[in-house]
């Protein structure tokens, strides 16, 4: 149980609401601002405006998944009124108050430096990433099914990158009957993917693999699609950037040469908020427990 455990949440969308639910069915004190419009209440939990008063109060700050920009504003779907985390709200927390998020911009890294606060990023945890690498996958193959007009079975697909998420979207689209091809960074991900029957190549060599594909998915976050890629590129192929915005795909080139480039990050909580809100509040309660090991009772 999270009895004795005093929470305050801000912001986020749907996937928000599973952590709310979970952590009043849980025991803990819940507070939540920014959810006026939220279609029905949540027994258990509180909802208030952002004030001194449950700052102070609090035990862990919950934010969305991308915690703030780089001016403090929060994602808040269901806020009436913009919200902004400033250094005024961060200043009167107490000092042993954790602050969660999935991650975290340099501006609330700063805030937490500031004034010695404990900063956890959820999406770090391998659970996590792994649990979410599921709907990101599947929505990236809702997304290349509703813009092309042939089937997934028998395409010719790249995937770069054979992280969490680009080792699941790969099996995923395997299953379907595409034809795989995976880009690498390191060689010794190349026998991994060779087993997985997968067909391996570096990054470096984009452009050698791109002249007959239908479909490249990205899930590296940096410049890696780029105008003399895109040029090597069937004019009919369609480009899934997965990687977290601004994406690693030169957008302005690929709308020049008349390629489909569709940015598509934070799939999970867009294709499956529900899964993706229980994923992540399951790996909140772990840590709640684990950082407030006087406060929290065991399930």
């Amino acid at each position: 149980m999270l009895t004795g455990i005093r929470v305050l949440v801000i912001g986020g969308d749907a996937r928000q609401l599973q952590v709310l639910r979970k952590c009043a069915d849980l025991g803990a004190s819940v507070h939540a601002v920014g959810f006026e419009r939220i279609p029905e209440k949540i027994p258990g939990v509180s909802f208030v405006p952002l004030g001194e008063e449950v700052l102070e109060s609090a035990d862990a700050l919950i934010l969305p998944v991308v915690g703030c920009d780089d001016e403090g504003k929060v994602n808040a779907l269901f806020a009436e009124e913009p919200l902004q985390l400033l250094d005024e709200h961060v200043s009167v927390l107490p000092g042993h108050c954790t602050i969660y998020t999935g991650m975290a911009k340099p501006y609330l890294h700063n805030l937490s430096d500031k004034y010695g606060l404990k900063l956890v990023e959820l999406l770090n945890r391998d659970d996590i990433a792994i649990h979410n690498s599921i709907p990101t996958a599947e929505g990236a193959v809702m997304m290349a099914i509703q813009h092309t007009e042939i089937t997934i079975h028998g395409s010719k697909c790249i995937v770069l990158g054979m992280g969490r998420t680009g080792f699941t979207l790969a099996k995923t689209l395997q299953g379907l009957g595409a034809d795989v091809k995976i880009g690498i960074r390191w060689k010794d991900e190349g026998a991994r993917a060779a087993v997985m029957g997968w067909k391996p190549f570096e990054t470096r060599d984009l452009a050698d693999e791109v002249s007959d594909i239908d479909l490249l998915f990205n899930t590296i976050p940096t410049m890696i699609i780029t105008a003399q890629i895109l040029s090597r590129m069937p004019r009919s192929a369609v480009i899934i950037d997965l990687a977290s915005a601004p994406g690693g795909c030169d957008f302005s080139s690929a709308e020049k040469i008349g390629i489909k480039a569709v940015l598509a990050p934070s799939l999970p909580g867009i294709v499956a908020p529900k899964t993706a809100g229980m994923i992540m509040a399951d790996a909140l309660v772990q840590q709640l427990l684990q950082d407030n090991p006087n406060r929290g009772e065991g399930i």
